[in-house]
């Protein structure tokens, strides 16, 4: 490795952010790919309602696989390496998806892709937040969010183009397995780019080659610095031996129940049944199918909007300030969004700006900032672990809310299901305020001494 003089610490810094940030780009092109190709797959082999469900959903199980065991691998082997499983993961379920002759065949490889899935989830965020000097370390983070954000949006792109080369008759046999296959083109790139950074050198001064983590920390923040991260990192190994147990002891417990929580509340007020039902619910409400079509565009293009705020203000005014105004913009909107359903006036246009609103504030607040968090609140000897049982939550979150939404709109109307939304960001702004200290510029290791507090 060349002398940490001949290059910019921050300009490296931000270049291996990025490299690991697309893993973000690959879960966000992996889990939304499905949307364009679920009708055709449905026809091609014949499947129920209840198999075309499986059919989409199977991949959110291989994510629940790979956030398991991401955790404990990544401890033992090393957060590159592991990274580098997830692009070879990625690569495999891009090719077995596009050629399959029959639904086990998709959906097994599906699954693969959801363990690739699994594991960038975490380990993307994980890898910036040891890497990062803590004044821009929000800032970085925040980037893996704005990944997931600009996949999702660059596959319904590839999609559209990809459908619109042929007719219904092509679609049917081709068009849908070139938009699963398109995967293999990021995943390559990603396997590539991960060759040429360097391992987390929190990893490497925890399993005792301090020389490797040395290059690394003094490349990262100019020797001066380094010298003095490198004496926090290892007195915070005598600390504890890094043990489950240790988790749910006084002080990291508190930890543990702050990541499960922002977790789970992350999925559970309403984002990805906005994602996922906009255009039934714009349909439902009166819009025409083009205009629904169009009006989710809109919402992509929002997301990508105001997740460059928060990259732009994470660092300046803080997480827990961040997370404060984003949720009361999602609360305020949420209840508008009942009202409309309520008072049956969502024909206008005041149902598209509320959504657009919650939308913002989620961008700005809830959708980055838990990556952000529960990345930097684990001490370095368990945070793989602590970080898989957190993660986990957001697919508990994610499965919950893409089985309970169709049913709660068609049982209790929309107007109770975004209310029921709107209560349980009530209850995260509550937490928030009384649970969730601010973390801004401090390094891993003070926020790890934090906890016992």
């Amino acid at each position: 490795m060349s002398n940490s003089k001949s290059h910019s610490p921050k300009k490296y810094v931000i270049m291996i952010s990025v490299v690991a940030a697309i893993g973000g780009l690959l879960f966000g092109y992996d889990t939304a790919v499905i949307a364009g190709a679920i009708g055709s797959i449905q026809t091609k082999f014949d499947l129920t309602p209840a198999l075309t469900g499986w059919a989409a959903s199977s991949a959110i199980w291989g994510c629940i696989v790979g956030v398991i065991i991401a955790g404990v691998l990544s401890d033992r082997f090393g957060r590159k390496k592991v990274l580098i499983l997830a692009a070879i993961l990625f690569a495999i379920s891009a090719v077995g998806s596009s050629i399959p002759n029959n639904l086990t065949q998709f959906v097994l490889a599906r699954l693969v892709g959801g363990v690739g899935v699994g594991i960038a989830s975490m380990l993307s965020p994980m890898y910036i937040s040891e890497i990062a000097p803590a004044k821009i370390r929000g800032t970085l983070v925040t980037l893996y969010q704005l990944a997931i954000v600009l996949g999702i949006n660059l596959i319904y792109f590839i999609n559209l183009k990809i459908a619109a080369n042929g007719d219904a008759q092509w679609n049917l046999e081709t068009g849908w397995r070139i938009m699963l296959g398109s995967e293999v083109i990021p995943a390559v790139l990603f396997f590539i780019l991960l060759l040429f950074i360097p391992e987390s050198p929190r990893w490497l001064a925890s399993k005792g080659k301090i020389k490797e983590a040395t290059i690394i920390l003094e490349r990262l923040n100019g020797q001066e610095k380094a010298a003095t991260l490198l004496k926090e990192i290892q007195n915070s190994f005598n600390e504890g031996k890094g043990t489950i147990k240790e988790l749910f002891a006084p002080g990291l417990k508190t930890a543990m129940i702050v990541g499960m929580f922002l977790a789970l509340f992350s999925q559970i007020t309403g984002i990805n049944a906005i994602i996922y039902y906009a255009p039934e619910i714009f349909k439902s409400v009166g819009f025409g199918t083009d205009s629904a079509m169009f009006q989710t565009v809109i919402i992509g293009i929002v997301n990508t909007i105001f997740t460059f705020v928060a990259i732009a203000y994470i660092d300046k005014y803080g997480r827990r300030k961040l997370l404060l105004w984003g949720i009361t913009g999602m609360i305020i909107c949420l209840g508008g969004i009942g009202l409309m359903f309520h008072f049956e006036l969502s024909s206008g246009p005041w149902l598209l700006l509320f959504i657009l609103g919650f939308i913002a504030s989620f961008a700005m607040s809830l959708g980055p900032i838990p990556w952000v968090l529960i990345s930097e609140i684990f001490p370095t000897r368990i945070r793989g672990i602590a970080m898989s049982i957190s993660i986990l939550m957001v697919w508990i979150g994610v499965v919950l809310i893409t089985q309970l939404t169709p049913m709660l709109l068609d049982s209790v109307g929309g107007a109770f299901t975004f209310w029921i939304f709107m209560f349980n960001a009530i209850v995260l702004i509550i937490f928030t305020y009384k649970m969730i200290p601010e973390t801004k510029g401090k390094t891993l290791e003070e926020i790890g001494k934090m906890w016992k507090n």
